[in-house]
């Protein structure tokens, strides 16, 4: 067991995530040793249904943001009292023992990070385009991988991009490549596969492929929104 001074603030932005949160808090506590975890900071954009009322129920602490993932995560990373920000998706599930391993990463130096990822089917297609969250580079990164950070250099480098209504985490990690060693931790998060199972598993790559061309192309935020819109967000 890592014995440290350190501690984990979890940050999980959500609205209208009643279906999924219970399991989320529930896993996030028999995933983690405790004594490195210092909150979970769910931060709510809106929700209309239970969603606040379950996550105050299972021992989280609530924040009320203004509705959009960066907005929320800014949020979250301003009332965080750990040393290091772990970011969230309420879908993702963390690996046994996440919080040490975490620790690890930070007392050997590394300042960010994430976890590698899979999903919660047996798609070879989906585990095909999976393999590559072990590559440590910035096209392979997204937010499904989770993201750690220490929160000194979450401050320096300015938080997310509250521009980006999507592709908010893939604009930040790729600015914390230009300021600090990336880690890839062994262990693998498991993500929800939902949105592919709801849109296809082909149709929804291709548009996130076309959504990282946009990007790479110099779209700006508002046209990778309204791609988004138009071919996924429906």
């Amino acid at each position: 067991m890592i014995s440290s001074l350190l501690k984990i603030s979890v940050i999980i932005p959500v609205l209208n995530e009643a279906q999924s949160i219970v399991k989320a808090l529930k896993h996030l506590n028999a995933s983690s040793s405790h004594h490195l975890i210092k909150e979970i900071l769910v931060v709510d954009g809106g929700s209309s249904d239970k969603t606040v009322e379950l996550a105050l129920n299972h021992g989280a602490s609530v924040l009320y943001a203004a509705k959009g993932r960066a907005k929320q995560m800014n949020y979250g990373a301003q009332f965080a009292t750990g040393d290091i920000l772990y970011f969230l998706h309420v879908d993702t599930l963390t690996p046994e023992d996440f919080d040490q391993q975490i620790v690890k990463a930070l007392q050997q130096g590394y300042e960010a990070g994430c976890f590698q990822m899979k999903f919660d089917n047996n798609s070879r297609f989906l585990n095909f385009f999976a393999w590559f969250t072990k590559i440590n580079h910035k096209m392979c990164r997204g937010g499904d991988q989770s993201l750690f950070i220490a929160k000194k250099l979450f401050k320096k480098s300015g938080g997310f991009n509250e521009n980006y209504i999507i592709y908010e985490d893939h604009e930040f990690i790729a600015r914390l490549y230009e300021l600090t060693p990336f880690k890839i931790l062994a262990s693998h998060v498991v993500t929800s596969a939902r949105k592919y199972e709801k849109h296809g598993e082909l149709t929804l790559q291709y548009h996130f492929g076309m959504i990282h061309l946009k990007n790479y192309l110099g779209a700006s935020p508002k046209q990778l929104h309204d791609y988004y819109s138009r071919k996924i967000s429906y």
